[in-house]
């Protein structure tokens, strides 16, 4: 029989097929035909009507009864382990294992079944029982004499594997066997812990519990394709600094067994950099680099050139001499771990924010109720995120953000992040918490945001219809994964778009927030998140006094903060005197006549255009370079006014500026 899931597995696996797979090869979720990125549209003024908009309530539902389900002392006891198969495996290939579940003291009855779940997520093949010869075959067997098994699969990640003649006793066993000959096919993102899930309804109500120490396997990264090499955006006039240098595999993940010789310069000359680094086994693919940034004058840009004289070849992004105290610092706000619905422990997410995308702020977000095990009612689990962010804070180098997702599938998701230790996860699920309005009250003086994400369409759009609050929603997420929220006009809009929900719809409400792009990573890769994903990224910059948590929040809530859709593009944008996330009297510009809008951008790759975006109306300004300084005429500044820029590179990359508003 197939297996009569919890609520809450049924509402997971229903979604696997609407938003599982975020920030994996979907290329028509982006509004493209094919892997490459969507061309550049057309810039124009939009006005769009506002229909209702779409909300799944059912999963909503779903999750509230999965939280009420009250289990028999049997669900979920007993344990598993794997007996036979490798310990550790390549992504993305083949291998079988044999998996031993011994029932605990409770037994199986009668009717009451065993479960077996491979992730859900990222390539693992679902266990099937049909074809010997084809991947993911599973059998399950018992030498308990009188015990009958009948498993059956559905095409889903799970097996159920029915208890029938009499009940499975303590102590008695059932051999799970999966891949067969032929082998299952492997995670393709590397994780330390890939969980082999055992779930057991001991009553046969239908009802199962799952076994947290279900049995795990380490997915290691395949070989070297690619070269990263990431440094700061802004540095001092002949400043010491560190590049990180790292070889990955072709999806992204690190710890690719590289060894070998990379050659260093760069330009333009001036900057002192080592000729050669020599990668060790024991580097697991990532070095640090140290760069000495030359004595030259404010503003001017270097980048530093990598190759390996063979196969690969890295150039980093733009390195600024700033004189400045401002400095640009780059984070990855909103990423997920195996924890929910993604893959990796909470210690691989931080190692890879900070040793490989070279971050300098990062947020660990998983789900609140979203997942096998989900956190609202796990704390051990709440416990282990908050003691790596603990772990890997070090301010001044690396600053870490407790945080998890409001996941409202009736409201749209927001994350919210404490600049503090961890203050509690209140779950959209929980009648108290369960509106924005109620998640404010309770975060209301705490030095904690929310952050609403793939606002426009994706998995959930947000009610736009609810105004953000002005102090604990200070920005918004633009980018990510999912697609651009910003504004139908925009290259990578966001798959499933609501019409007149976008984030310049919400402007046009009288809503004020800064730009931020995020990964919304769940492939274990914060910060580079467009690596593997088919399209677009995130990753905010943040122009901060000091890298701290207080100093962060600081300039958050100004809106000191653009987005770009992954690469570190340099983006600099004042009306007159007054910073992007500015909030500026109309008066105030009367004495900086003639004003102007000062932009400038230093890509990664040629910028085509920079659009100007004018309370909803787009100019567009042809580049044709690598780098843009533009002074733009800015007429007739009236009250209810609000500009920012959008930069669009040849590749499809963006980059946004936060708003300017005029009062």
């Amino acid at each position: 029989m197939i297996p009569r899931t919890t609520p809450r597995m049924t509402a997971l696996l229903l979604a696997m097929a609407l938003v599982a797979g975020a920030g994996c090869e979907t290329p028509s979720r982006r509004g493209e035909a094919s892997g490459q990125k969507a061309k550049p549209t057309a810039a124009a003024a939009v006005s769009t009507p506002r229909p209702a908009r779409a909300t799944r309530a059912d999963i909503a539902e779903q999750m509230r009864q999965a939280h009420a389900t009250v289990h028999a002392p049997s669900d979920g006891g007993g344990r598993a382990w794997i007996e036979a198969g490798p310990s550790s495996v390549t992504v993305g290939t083949l291998a079988s294992w044999r998996i031993i579940y011994e029932a605990g003291d409770q037994g199986i009855t009668d009717g009451g079944m065993v479960v077996f779940m491979v992730s859900p997520f990222w390539g693992w093949s679902p266990p099937q029982d049909t074809a010997d010869t084809a991947p993911g075959y599973t059998t399950a067997s018992t030498e308990a004499a009188g015990v009958q098994l009948t498993s059956r699969t559905d095409g889903s990640p799970m097996m159920g594997i029915a208890i029938g003649g009499r009940e499975l006793r303590a102590g008695e066993r059932v051999r799970i066997d999966y891949g067969g000959k032929f082998g299952a096919r492997t995670d393709r993102f590397a994780e330390s812990r890939s969980r082999f899930w055992i779930g057991v309804d001991g009553d046969g109500d239908g009802s199962y519990g799952v076994l947290e120490d279900s049995p795990a396997v380490e997915v290691v990264a395949g070989p070297a394709r690619r070269l990263i090499l990431l440094a700061p955006s802004t540095v001092g006039s002949g400043e010491q600094f560190t590049a990180r240098l790292s070889v990955l595999d072709a999806r992204g993940n690190s710890g690719v067994p590289f060894t070998g010789t990379v050659y260093l310069s760069a330009a333009p000359a001036g900057a002192s950099v080592p000729d050669q680094i020599t990668f060790r086994a024991a580097d697991r693919g990532t070095v640090a680099i140290p760069v000495t940034a030359p004595a030259t004058p404010d503003a001017a840009a270097f980048r530093i050139v990598a190759s390996d004289r063979q196969q690969l070849d890295a150039v980093s992004n733009p390195i600024v001499t700033s004189a400045s105290d401002q400095r640009i610092y780059w984070s990855d706000l909103h990423g997920h771990s195996a924890l929910s619905d993604g893959t990796g422990t909470p210690e691989d997410y931080f190692r890879y924010a900070r040793d490989i995308a070279a971050l300098d702020i990062a947020a660990l977000t998983d789900h609140d109720h979203w997942g096998v095990l989900p956190l609202d009612e796990n704390p051990d689990l709440q416990r282990e995120i908050e003691s790596q962010v603990r772990a890997f804070h070090q301010p001044g180098s690396f600053v870490t953000l407790a945080g998890y997702e409001w996941t409202s599938w009736i409201w749209g998701h927001r994350h919210v992040l404490y600049f503090e230790d961890a203050d509690g996860l209140y779950s959209s699920i929980d009648e108290r918490y369960d509106t924005p309005t109620k998640l404010w009250h309770v975060l209301r003086g705490r030095p904690a945001i929310t952050v609403s994400h793939h606002s426009a369409g994706g998995p959930i759009a947000t009610d736009w219809s609810i105004p953000p609050d002005p102090e604990l929603e200070p920005v918004t997420e633009v980018v990510s994964v999912h697609g651009v929220s910003e504004a139908p006009d925009s290259p990578s809009v966001i798959y499933s778009p609501q019409p007149g929900n976008f984030v310049r719809d919400a402007l046009e409400r009288g809503y004020r927030f800064g730009f931020v792009g995020s990964g919304d990573s769940h492939d274990g890769h914060p910060g580079l998140a467009h690596l593997a994903s088919a399209g677009v990224g995130g990753v905010a910059a943040i122009f901060a006094n000091e890298l701290n948590r207080s100093a962060v929040l600081d300039a958050i809530r100004r809106r000191r903060v653009y987005a770009t859709s992954g690469p570190r593009i340099y983006l600099r944008v004042a009306l007159g005197t007054h910073p992007m996330g500015s909030a500026v009297p109309s008066a105030a510009l009367s004495g900086e006549e003639p004003v102007a809008l000062y932009v400038k951008a230093i890509g990664t790759d040629t910028i085509r255009w920079i659009d100007i975006v004018r309370s909803g109306a787009v100019s567009r300004i042809e580049v044709g370079d690598i780098k843009a300084v533009l002074l733009v005429p800015f007429a007739s500044p009236k009250p209810g006014d609000y500009v920012y820029v959008r930069v669009i590179q040849e590749d499809g990359d963006l980059a946004w500026s936060s708003p300017i508003y005029l009062e």
